[in-house]
């Protein structure tokens, strides 16, 4: 009996909580709304409005590029037989790279879609130098973009070529640059481009091809889109302007701006015609860096090829472009 009597009070107690369900209640009704309701005033706070504004303009400019160039690496995986390639570039490697770069013209679109074609092309047995001369020079001298250029420079016609010079100089000398310096480990191309499969159907090779590239690139878009709204909404206006008046750091100073604004190649050029303050050599480092260099395609490079080779290359395409924009811009403009 004493065992039952001392266990009355502990089961009595068990449900204890019970009194106090009103104040339950009211927590659950009121702590989720006030969450929300300082989730949503926060939202609404000018800074974030920008971020947000910055991080959808930087994922919708770049979206239907990127769908293009998985389309494309999609199409020439189930499509196009190896052997195009082998007749249509050079056998010597180092001829190929000057040849696939001048072959850029051919894709309108902007780096989002340079990428998951290289990628492809390399899949196909094409030589990754050239594949990477392609990368770099089709975002930036393509038709579309040089088009852009000319508007967004009216009756500056030098200002053009000078884009095309040193864009292509700029993707020739990182596909030498590779063939020299590059190893085989830096580099982790994806294992699904593999060509045309005897007895498959080529369509079913392209829906899957283009699933896998489109949802393997679009996660690493948006970690570059929020890199670039980041940036856009915490550097105050006045650092632009204690950059625009020195000669010697205008020119770093812009090439840094295109890596962190992630603009795409096809409006960067309106973005570099808006920098009045800044040289025109500056302002031509913009768009040659911007289309090889920015966070998005740094985040797409690192997903598709490896971090090891993101890191490298974009660091060595950077220094590069600067050096060879320094020149030309000098030389023309």
């Amino acid at each position: 009996m004493q065992g039952t009597a001392d266990r009355v009070p502990a089961a009595s107690a068990g449900p204890g909580w019970l009194r106090y369900w009103p104040l339950v209640l009211l927590g659950a009704a009121v702590l989720p709304g006030a969450a929300v309701f300082l989730v949503g005033r926060w939202a609404e706070a000018p800074a974030v409005q920008a971020w947000r504004t910055v991080a959808l303009a930087v994922f919708l400019q770049a979206v239907p590029f990127m769908l293009l160039g998985t389309a494309l690496s999609g199409a020439i995986n189930a499509f196009v037989p190896a052997s195009v390639f082998t007749r249509l570039l050079p056998k010597r490697a180092a001829l190929a790279v000057p040849v696939a770069g001048v072959a850029g013209v051919v894709l309108p679109g902007c780096e989002c879609a340079s990428v998951p074609v290289a990628n492809s092309l390399i899949g196909r047995g094409v030589e990754p130098a050239a594949a990477f001369a392609f990368l770099l020079s089709a975002p930036a001298v393509n038709p579309i973009v040089l088009t852009a250029t000319a508007v967004a420079f009216p009756g500056q016609p030098m200002m053009v070529l000078a884009r095309l010079l040193a864009s292509l100089i700029v993707a020739a000398l990182m596909g030498w640059l590779w063939l020299w310096r590059g190893k085989a480990e830096w580099l982790r191309p994806a294992v699904r481009h593999t060509g045309h499969h005897h007895g498959q159907s080529r369509w079913a090779e392209f829906r899957s091809g283009f699933q896998h590239d489109f949802l393997h690139a679009g996660g690493f878009l948006v970690v570059g889109a929020l890199a670039a709204a980041t940036f856009n909404v915490s550097v105050p206006p006045s650092v632009l302007d204690a950059f625009a008046g020195s000669a010697w750091l205008s020119v770093p100073f812009l090439a840094g701006l295109a890596v962190l604004l992630a603009v795409c190649s096809e409006a960067d050029a309106f973005v570099a015609a808006s920098l009045t303050g800044f040289s025109p050599v500056a302002r031509l480092t913009f768009m040659v860096v911007g289309p090889m260099v920015d966070l998005k395609l740094i985040a797409l490079q690192a997903g598709t090829f490896g971090r090891a080779f993101a890191v490298r290359f974009s660091a060595a395409t950077a220094l590069v472009a600067i050096v060879c924009s320094a020149v030309i811009g000098g030389v023309l403009l």
